[in-house]
């Protein structure tokens, strides 16, 4: 239904662009007033179009994603839409990244509180991997898994 709204004739509200790991990008967004929506309290409906080059092969992806929002253009001007929109391509990154390295999706714990302790573990494990100097999630990982013993050194005090 968002994807045939007439987009063409709605005013561009923001366009940013960044260069970082190896990617162009340009992110454009469009958001539109829309009575009658078919989601709860929604009153806009956005369009971003991420238009990314990877710098290396020159090889260019266009995406175009859609999403509603139950504030009112008069309360989300077009910098917090995009900040919003960005904040939640954060959300799904680090998700992504739980997935990769934790398995997380994987996981066969689905009762009680559980599931939300092992994200809160999963989430520790990679803050303290950046407050400590690591990189590579992944290394870090595996450094530890096979020194169980040393992973407590990740939080002690420095003497």
């Amino acid at each position: 239904m968002l994807k045939k709204l007439p987009w063409r004739e709605v005013p561009l509200l923001d366009k940013t662009r960044a260069t970082a790991h190896g990617r162009d990008e340009i992110h454009r967004l469009k958001a539109a007033t829309v009575a009658g929506l078919p989601f709860p309290r929604a009153v806009q409906a956005l369009q971003v179009v991420r238009r990314r080059r990877n710098v290396r092969t020159g090889k260019v992806t266009l995406e175009r994603i859609y999403a509603v929002t139950s504030l009112t253009a008069e309360q989300a001007t077009a910098a917090p839409l995009a900040a919003l929109v960005r904040g939640h391509w954060h959300i799904e990154a680090l998700h992504h990244i739980r997935d990769l390295t934790f398995t997380e999706d994987a996981c066969r714990v689905h009762t009680g509180t559980a599931p939300r302790a092992l994200a809160t573990f999963r989430n520790l494990a990679i803050a303290l991997t950046n407050l400590t100097g690591w990189t590579n999630l992944a290394a870090t990982v595996d450094h530890y898994r096979s020194r169980p013993d040393r992973a407590l050194d990740l939080i002690k005090p420095d003497s």
